[in-house]
C-alpha cells in the first residue's frame, strides 16, 4: 500500500485528531492513491459533528455547504476540502436523495452507505487503511461491485447506474455479475435523474479510453432513447477509435449520434442539457460526416481543403473531424493524418483561411470608393477565394487592386 497523503489534508486530519476526533482521508483519493494515480480532490470523514468542525476550524477558515448532510468544507493553504461527518441515510423516497441522514460515530457504518467498494474505503496514517468491503481486493481483481445489496443500492440512488459504467469505463474494469443485473434491471429509475446529472455522468463515461463497452443496451434506452438499439454496435467502434479525453467528448458525441443527423443529435443533446457549444461542436462533426464521404477529400488538393476546413472552424474541431473520418475509414488513415498536418501547419503559420484575415477589411474598400452594403461581403469573399486559391497574396494592395476591378465589373 502506498497512500501519500496531501500535506492540507495531512494538517487537517492532523487537527481533528489533536482534538480527540476520529478522522480519515475517504473515496475516490483513497482509490486514486491505491491505483497509483494523483486524485484530484481529498475528501475527509470524521466523528466529529458539522458544529464542531467549524469551531475547531473557525468560522473564517468554513464554509457551511451541506450542514443538513454533515458537510463542511474547510479552506487551508487557498485549497477546499470537504469534511462530512460519519453517517447514516434514511429512505430514499426520490430514488435520488435521501430523506434524512443520522450522524453515527463509527466509520464502518458510514462506508456502508457507499456506492461500490473501491469508492468505500478510508484511510488515515494513525490506522492505515479501513476497507470493510474489500475494495482494495477488488481494485486488484480490476473489478466494479455494489457495497452490500446491488439492488438496495441502485434503488436508493438511480445516477449509481450510470456511475457504475463510468467508474468500470474509466479504469478498464470488470463489473460484477450481480452488481450489472441489478444495474440492468433497474434501469427505467434512471427517470428520477435529472437530464443534467445523465449528461454529466456520460460525459465522463465518452471521456474515458475505450468506452464502448461500457455504453450497455439496456441502459442507453432509457437514457438515449433516440438511438435505434441496432446502430449501436457501430457507434461504439466508432467511439473506441477516437482520441480520448475530456477535450474530445464532442467528438465521441458525434460518433454515437451520426445515425440521427444533424438535426437530431441537436434535438437529443438539448434535450440532455448539454451546452450550446457541446450541441454545435458534436452537431457540425456530424453534418459534415453527413454531407461529405472521407474519400472525397482525396480528389482535391489538400492545401486547399485544409484552408476551407479552416474557414468555417477552428484547429480543434479540424482535428476532431479528420479523427471522425479516420474511425469511419480507417483504410484512408494517411490521407487524413496528412490533412489534420497541414491545417496544423496552416495555422501556425497564421495563413489566412477566412475574411477576417484578409489584409482588408469592408473599411478599407470603401475608403477606396466601394459603396456600403451587401455587396461588401461579396466583395471580401472574391478577395478570399482568391487568397486561399494562390491566385493573390494577402497583401493590401494587391487586395485593393483586385476590388476595384472586382466592383467595376
Amino acid at each position: 500500500m502506498n497512500i501519500v497523503l496531501e500535506p492540507g489534508a495531512a494538517a487537517l486530519l492532523d487537527e481533528l485528531h489533536r482534538a480527540g476526533f476520529g478522522a480519515y482521508a475517504v473515496g475516490g483519493c483513497v482509490r486514486d492513491s491505491l491505483l497509483g494515480l494523483a486524485p484530484h480532490d481529498w475528501d475527509l470523514c470524521t466523528a466529529a459533528r458539522p458544529g464542531q468542525v467549524m469551531e475547531l476550524f473557525g468560522e473564517d477558515r468554513c464554509i457551511p455547504t451541506g450542514l443538513q448532510h454533515g458537510t463542511v468544507t474547510v479552506k487551508r493553504d487557498g485549497k477546499l476540502y470537504e469534511i462530512t461527518t460519519f453517517r447514516t441515510e434514511g429512505r430514499y423516497s426520490d430514488g435520488r436523495h435521501p430523506d434524512s441522514v443520522a450522524f453515527v460515530p463509527d466509520l464502518r457504518e458510514d462506508l456502508a452507505r457507499r456506492d461500490f467498494t473501491i469508492n468505500a474505503m478510508a484511510y488515515s496514517a494513525e490506522e492505515g487503511l479501513c476497507d470493510p468491503f474489500g475494495g482494495r481486493e477488488d481494485l486488484a481483481r480490476g473489478v466494479v461491485r455494489a457495497v452490500g445489496e446491488p439492488l438496495r443500492r441502485f434503488g436508493e440512488d438511480a445516477l449509481r447506474i450510470l456511475r457504475l459504467y463510468r467508474f468500470a469505463a474509466r479504469f478498464g474494469f470488470a463489473i460484477d455479475e450481480a452488481t450489472e443485473a441489478a444495474a440492468k434491471q433497474l434501469a427505467s429509475h434512471l427517470d428520477c435523474v435529472s437530464a443534467e446529472r445523465i449528461e454529466e455522468e456520460l460525459n465522463k463515461l465518452l471521456a474515458a479510453p475505450q468506452p464502448g463497452a461500457y455504453l450497455e443496451p439496456e441502459v442507453l434506452a432509457f437514457v438515449l432513447p433516440e438511438l435505434p438499439p441496432e446502430e449501436l454496435t457501430k457507434a461504439r467502434r466508432r467511439i473506441d477509435a477516437l482520441p480520448a479525453g475530456a477535450e474530445q467528448v464532442s467528438a465521441r458525441w458525434a460518433a454515437l449520434m451520426l445515425p440521427l443527423g444533424e438535426t437530431g443529435a441537436r434535438k437529443a443533446l438539448k434535450r440532455l442539457k448539454c451546452s450550446n457549444a457541446r450541441i454545435d461542436g458534436a452537431a457540425a462533426l456530424v453534418r459534415e460526416c453527413g454531407e461529405k464521404t472521407p474519400d472525397a477529400l482525396d480528389k482535391c488538393d489538400l492545401c486547399l481543403q485544409a484552408k476551407r476546413l479552416l474557414g468555417r472552424y477552428d484547429l480543434h474541431t479540424v482535428q476532431q473531424l479528420t479523427a471522425l473520418w479516420t474511425a469511419l475509414a480507417p483504410e484512408e488513415k494517411a490521407s487524413f493524418d496528412a490533412l489534420r498536418a497541414e491545417a496544423e501547419a496552416l495555422t501556425a503559420q497564421g495563413a489566412c483561411c477566412r475574411i477576417s484575415q484578409l489584409a482588408v477589411n469592408g473599411r478599407d474598400l470603401m475608403a477606396a470608393g466601394a459603396a456600403p452594403g451587401p455587396g461588401l461581403r461579396r466583395v471580401l469573399e472574391a478577395l478570399l477565394e482568391e487568397v486561399i486559391t494562390g491566385r493573390l497574396p494577402n497583401e493590401k494592395t494587391e487586395l485593393l487592386a483586385f476590388a476595384a476591378g472586382f466592383s467595376a465589373s
